[in-house]
């Protein structure tokens, strides 16, 4: 088994995610008690006892998923499975910092400051209702992309995500949107579906979040991973770290290219398994539509360890 982990985005959130995993393990807790101190609020009373609105808020989301992610790794660890036995790692948007974390190239506390402002920036870079997302499915990246560009029309439009075959998401002006949305239907999309988001992620609007995290990245300190990690950016695997801060601030405004990273990992990479590591299994969807042969697995729950373990001993 050729392995790697990946780590989920925005979205995957959800009320009581990676408690199991901290009454099971001690070093799961930990992780949420070094985030907890580095951004010096209970951030777990929130993920574990909150508010679901309060969780999905951005500044909320991003470390909150960064930390069960972590907490999850730790309990692999605990049970015998290493950072060693993966080839590459890999995370869809914010999950590229927590892949990151996994492969050492932050602590915990530094990605947990980085994604909470991160987050911030994200939010305040365009007013609310300014922008828009929309979830295309059932037409392919080159489509979509074409619709994206005939519904600008001197606005923001773009492909924000290239999920799988059959899943790009769109985002910008919102008006942009709304046309692309109804564009996508008059050419053959199964369906064009506005998200519940708070603002338009990965397109030219995030411009002055990518400044704000080049500042932020410029402050932090970096080593290179321990395992190669295929960036959203390229679609390549980076091992070379002062590379990795320049994909982090162009992440911020380019397309997730998570098909086309999923596509290497499975054929260039040779990587016949891979796991979610955190909340959900959204990404384990998304892999088997493009990797039809590979196995995945979802690893966010203490049950969920117990599974992985006994099936990496065989």
């Amino acid at each position: 088994m050729t392995l790697a982990f990946v780590f989920p985005g925005q979205g995957a959130q959800t009320i009581g995610m990676g408690r199991d995993l901290a009454e099971a393990y001690p070093a799961a807790r930990a992780v949420f008690d070094e985030v907890d101190e580095a951004l010096g609020e209970k951030l777990s009373a929130l993920i574990w006892e909150g508010e679901q609105d309060a969780l999905t808020l951005t500044e909320n989301a991003q470390p909150a998923l960064m930390a069960t992610s972590l907490a999850a790794l730790r309990a692999l660890e605990a049970e015998g499975v290493s950072m060693g036995d993966v080839s590459f790692v890999a995370g869809h948007s914010l999950g590229e910092y927590s892949a990151l974390c996994a492969a050492g190239t932050f602590s915990v506390a530094d990605t947990a400051r980085l994604l909470r402002r991160r987050g911030l920036a994200m939010q305040a870079a365009v007013p609310v209702g300014v922008g828009a997302m929309a979830a295309v499915l059932g037409l392919d990246i080159e489509s979509v992309r074409a619709i994206a560009d005939e519904a600008a029309d001197g606005e923001v439009c773009a492909a924000a995500n290239d999920n799988d075959p059959a899943q790009v998401v769109v985002s910008g002006h919102k008006g942009a949107v709304e046309r692309a949305a109804a564009l996508a239907k008059e050419h053959g999309a199964k369906r064009a579906l506005m998200l519940p988001v708070s603002a338009p992620f990965h397109c030219e609007l995030m411009a002055p979040a990518a400044r704000e995290m080049a500042e932020a990245l410029a402050g932090v300190e970096m080593k290179d991973p321990s395992v190669p990690v295929v960036a959203n950016v390229l679609a390549q695997p980076v091992s070379d770290a002062a590379r990795i801060a320049a994909l982090l601030v162009e992440q911020v405004t380019a397309s997730v290219r998570w098909r086309e990273s999923v596509d290497w990992m499975a054929g260039d990479g040779g990587v016949t398994a891979f796991w979610e590591v955190g909340a959900g299994k959204a990404l384990s969807g998304m892999i088997r539509r493009i990797a039809k042969d590979a196995e995945t697995r979802a690893v966010g729950t203490a049950a969920d360890v117990a599974g992985a373990v006994e099936a990496m001993r065989g």
